[in-house]
């Protein structure tokens, strides 16, 4: 069975909530995605110890170069985290295969939105009318954690 995913994170990588207000941001997802025609499985908010790769799954299928606009395997991403025995990581700078150059991974362009957080919420497998989180819904995250949010859909 496949899973699919809103997950919402920080737009600053490093930054964390307190938890009242992770927990009071959560339980706003979940009301939204509980109402009449609409549906969650989970939602739950995640603190991460160092910064972790907050990926779109299948979503994702191209990553491409800043400095050289080369294409970029996803088997690439896949081992890089796997050497490094998980998706967290003590610092994002890596070097290409492309054009041999030195970047951030969060500087690479990736076909869908991924991001990199040391917090995130996550709802598990919703449906609402209007598939994603809306603008004014994201504002009032915002709002509830203190810090803007970028939004990421999975699917697993």
């Amino acid at each position: 069975m496949s899973d699919s995913y809103i997950r919402l994170i920080p737009t600053d990588r490093d930054w964390q909530p307190e938890p009242a207000a992770a927990a009071a941001a959560a339980a706003y997802v979940a009301e939204l995605l509980s109402g009449s025609g609409d549906d969650v499985e989970r939602v739950e908010n995640q603190f991460y110890e160092r910064v972790t790769l907050i990926d779109a799954g299948m979503y994702t299928t191209r990553i491409t170069c800043p400095r050289c606009a080369g294409n970029i395997a996803m088997d690439w991403l896949g081992a890089l985290v796997r050497q490094n025995g998980g998706a967290s990581f003590e610092r994002l700078d890596v070097r290409v295969p492309c054009c041999n150059a030195v970047v951030e991974l969060d500087g690479l362009h990736y076909d869908e939105p991924l991001g990199f957080a040391r917090f995130e919420i996550s709802a598990m497998n919703p449906t609402q009318a209007q598939g994603e989180l809306d603008a004014g819904e994201l504002a009032r995250v915002t709002d509830l954690l203190g810090h803007p949010v970028a939004q990421i859909v999975a699917h697993y």
